[in-house]
């Protein structure tokens, strides 16, 4: 398939969990990925090895999206390898679970700065590379910006701001042809998860297995093919949506 052929995207947070299935699938339609990671090097460097074996193009690029400096050098290296850009996907997530007496000022900024922060920065430096014919910025965000957790408030908080994002900027960027769009997956598994006591079997997992009508957890793969399906021309005539990609969860 070829949906995204000879297209240039970039995938925050992309060694693992959602951001690697939307780095393969998206190589998989023909597109060249830069695989973007903080610390996991060698998780990100085996992304680009399943991608390449496969055929597909794709390059590692360390860069904290929290780090102006770094998000510079992630365009640079992006531009430099590539020629140019026409897909960002702001993935990179602090997740940051705590009760609200366990949120502390340190917790607080380093949620913000990544989920927030790092997509106004990875987007300001995204619109320098994308041409006259516009780009595609995908936000992930949660459907907890919707439907906020107990326990999980800062992060609700934070991805509700990605979400005023999105519709705000789809109105700002639209006369320059970029659609932006978020994508709000519901319990989904993933390695982020299970560090954040999501595990299987948990009291948690049965909790958002109860609550999604579909009766599973997603996995990354389900994510991943609607971020392809809004990331090609399928979607050019769809811009500052909230798609709940959650099995049913968030969709009443």
């Amino acid at each position: 398939m070829s949906r995204l052929k000879n297209k240039v995207a970039v995938v925050t947070g992309a060694a693992k969990g959602i951001g690697a299935a939307i780095a393969k699938h998206f190589a998989a339609e023909g597109a060249k990925v830069v695989i973007n990671y903080v610390s996991s090097k060698e998780a990100a460097e085996q992304v680009v090895k399943a991608i390449t074996d496969n055929g597909g193009i794709a390059i590692a690029v360390q860069a904290d999206v929290s780090n102006e400096a770094d998000v510079t050098r992630l365009f640079e290296e992006t531009a430099k390898a590539f020629g140019g850009l026409n897909i960002l996907v702001n993935n990179a997530v602090a997740q940051g679970y705590a009760p609200i007496e366990g949120i502390s000022v340190a917790g607080f900024h380093q949620s913000f700065n990544v989920n927030v922060l790092g997509p106004i920065l990875t987007i300001q430096a995204a619109l320098k590379l994308f041409g006259d014919k516009g780009g595609n910025i995908i936000n992930i965000s949660s459907g907890a910006s919707k439907m906020p957790l107990p326990g999980a408030s800062l992060y609700s908080a934070t991805k509700a701001a990605l979400d005023a994002f999105t519709i705000a900027l789809a109105k700002e960027l639209g006369v320059k042809s970029v659609r932006v769009n978020s994508i709000l997956p519901g319990a989904t598994e993933t390695e982020g998860a299970t560090e954040a006591g999501v595990t299987a079997g948990s009291d948690y997992e049965k909790m958002f297995i109860e609550k999604t009508p579909l009766g599973r957890r997603g996995q990354p793969e389900d994510i991943a093919k609607a971020a392809v399906f809004l990331a090609s021309d399928d979607a050019a005539w769809i811009t500052g949506e909230q798609i709940s990609v959650s099995g049913g969860m968030y969709g009443f």
